[in-house]
């Protein structure tokens, strides 16, 4: 792979429709193809700014910039990406399938505003069967896969792994517990008295009957889950003929917590046993991906996506460039199904089994069973957007009715609502929570551990001035203040609805916000207000609620600079919405709070000590039980713990003899 970025510093041209603009634009992509070769690679436009506009991947990078280069032809989009357009970088791939999965990676990592952006891109929960442990445990997985043992998944959500691990739990008898825990029991725990454990740590079971336990819950999951119903309704029949009925009956609650899984397992194909199923659906100008996950011939759950796109994309081309993010870091299984044919299918799945090292087929059936999915997965995206669409409308109700109670100029398309937690000024944690068209974003949720050392404890105005100068601070470093017009005028690319209920012109999240809540009164408001115009920000509109008598909800004052303070009519939807935002920010402050709170009174004194790390710290508390006791030893009693030497015992004595 070679990088061949162009670092030319010509004065680019602002983006727009003047003749000009349009021939430096093309100018620009013009004089870049004479250096470009006839081989794959990824290119990337940026604009004057040096941002990334758009991502994309060719298999002969000249033929396709050289495309750019003239204007006729092009929908609205590319014209007006190549008008903004100021410079241009490049990478040459050996093969177009290598670029194809650089491509994805570059949009995730970059998200450049003209391509199609994956969204709400969590990772997925695994169930993982400990290997590391004489006796295996059953546990929920995310991320990298470093812990040795057998991994099942992915599953649609946590919840679902939940009540996967819960279900066999009582079929399997397999411990959920830390190996910490486990070392140190000397008697059976609940999870035992209720059914739910084999109890190996007290040794209520011989290991290689819990060895077969753990086989049998294994095989379960490996899609022999007929086999393992079949052998235990032989066994409960067997122990029921030797009049052993609560042998009996133990195999039959291990019965039924199996069926229990299966049934809230939806559609079981017959003929599928390792796939997953894609179907996107467009309406309104949104589009909705949903995907199905079936693995050992058993559904897993399901997700849907709301990727960002531009409204004049087919379908088709959506799905394709989702789909290349999509397994970006993840594996692909053997089978991906589609609603829709791909133009560059047969690349994907080349791509796709290059990353894996085995093929992965990729295609969009058109009968039998695996149509049946697909069908199954479209009508679920279908209402899954229908959904969405129905909420974002009653948000968009909602915002223009915060923009007439507060005297916006137009509907807020990002709010943000501050509030601290303390307890008497200790572990003070400032929060900061945005909300929008799309309800709650909590991808850009904010903490701030309060640092100054000069406030008072339980000064909540100092603390409001720190996490508001910070933040602010950081906002006029990192982007600069838009014009008080740009809240009421649509970006270049984006389309505007006439109807009364649209939301504010852009769905995008910007950087600056609409509308700052603030948790307090007048007190609070003024602190808000005079460390802004410190920052020579004036036109961000603030907003304090404060409490009711008692702290009553729906009795809450609003205060405004220069308005009398109000209150809104008790059964205002507008007053329960900016209700729930002040009880959100409230909620993230207090577990922020908490957090911190809760990690400092685990901190041990010997976290403290230059040289002394994890291995020494569990040696030290194992030879001599507490802290406290570490911190009476002397010089030669500290050296007689294994892996601890006369330099580090003279280090620790003299850390607690100061």
């Amino acid at each position: 792979m070679q990088d061949t970025s162009d670092s030319h510093q010509e004065e680019p041209p602002a983006a727009g429709d003047s003749p000009e603009a349009a021939r430096k634009g093309v100018e620009v992509i013009a004089d870049e193809v004479k250096r470009l070769p006839n081989g794959p690679g990824v290119y990337r436009m940026l604009d004057e700014n040096g941002e990334v506009l758009y991502v994309g991947k060719a298999r002969n990078l000249k033929k396709r910039v050289t495309s750019y280069t003239r204007l006729q032809g092009q929908s609205n989009r590319i014209i007006r990406m190549i008008l903004a357009t100021a410079a241009m970088e490049f990478v040459v791939t050996q093969t177009e399938p290598e670029a194809l999965l650089l491509e994805a990676n570059l949009i995730k990592r970059l998200r450049p505003r003209f391509n199609v952006l994956l969204r709400d891109d969590k990772s997925f929960p695994y169930i993982l069967v400990t290997g590391d442990h004489a006796s295996s445990a059953i546990v929920k997985h995310r991320g990298a896969r470093k812990r040795k043992g057998d991994y099942f998944g992915p599953f649609a959500s946590a919840g679902a792994v939940d009540r996967t691990i819960n279900a066999l739990q009582k079929a399997f008898l397999i411990r959920t517990c830390s190996d910490s825990f486990y070392e140190n029991r000397t008697r059976p725990c609940l999870q035992y008295q209720i059914k739910r454990c084999a109890g190996p740590c007290t040794g209520e079971i011989d290991p290689e009957d819990y060895a077969g336990l753990v086989s049998e819950a294994k095989a379960f999951l490996s899609g022999r889950s007929q086999l393992i119903k079949k052998q235990l309704a032989e066994q409960m029949e067997a122990a029921s003929a030797d009049l052993e009925f609560e042998r009996a009956a133990i195999y039959r609650d291990r019965l039924s917590a199996l069926s229990h899984i299966q049934a809230h397992q939806g559609i079981n194909p017959q003929s599928v046993e390792e796939a997953d199923v894609f179907a996107i659906h467009q309406e309104g100008g949104q589009t909705c991906v949903q995907v199905f996950f079936f693995r050992t011939g058993q559904n897993w759950g399901n997700r849907a996506y709301f990727p960002k796109a531009d409204k004049s994309l087919e379908e088709a081309d959506i799905l394709e460039s989702f789909l290349a993010q999509f397994y970006d870091d993840k594996p692909a299984p053997r089978q991906i199904l589609l609603s829709h044919a791909l133009t560059e299918q047969d690349l994907l799945a080349e791509a796709l089994s290059e990353r894996t090292g085995r093929k992965v087929e990729v295609n969009a059936p058109k009968r039998g069973e695996k149509k049946e999915l697909v069908d199954h997965a479209l009508t679920n995206a279908r209402e899954a957007l229908g959904r969405r669409l129905a909420e974002t409308s009653s948000q968009a109700r909602l915002l223009k009715g915060v923009a007439e109670a507060f005297d916006l100029p137009a509907p807020p398309r990002r709010i943000e609502v501050y509030d601290n937690s303390h307890i008497m000024g200790t572990n003070a944690v400032g929060g900061m929570i945005v909300a929008g068209l799309e309800g709650f974003t909590k991808g850009q949720y904010r903490k701030f551990n309060i640092k100054s050392e000069d406030l008072v404890p339980g000064d909540d105005y100092g603390m409001m001035r720190e996490v508001l100068t910070r933040r602010f601070s950081r906002l006029l470093k990192e982007h600069a203040r838009p014009q008080q017009a740009a809240a009421t005028e649509p970006e270049d690319d984006q389309d505007v609805e006439d109807t009364p209920e649209q939301a504010p012109a852009s769905t995008d999240m910007p950087a600056w916000p609409d509308l700052v809540l603030i948790d307090g009164g007048q007190g609070q408001l003024t602190a808000a207000r005079e460390t802004l115009e410190e920052l020579g920000i004036t036109d961000v509109p603030l907003v304090g609620i404060a409490k009711g008598p008692d702290r009553d909800a729906g009795r809450e004052k609003f205060f405004i600079p220069g308005r009398q303070s109000f209150m809104l009519p008790e059964r205002d939807p507008v007053l329960y919405f900016v209700q729930r935002l002040r009880d959100e920010a409230h909620r993230f402050a207090i577990g922020s709070h908490r957090a911190r709170r809760k990690k400092d009174i685990v901190r041990n004194p010997l976290d403290e000590i230059a040289g002394i790390g994890p291995t020494r710290k569990k040696a030290l508390l194992t030879h001599f039980g507490t802290a406290k006791a570490v911190s009476k030893a002397g010089v030669d009693d500290l050296a007689a713990v294994p892996g601890i030497s006369e330099a580090i015992a003279k280090l620790v004595y003299d850390h607690f003899h100061e």
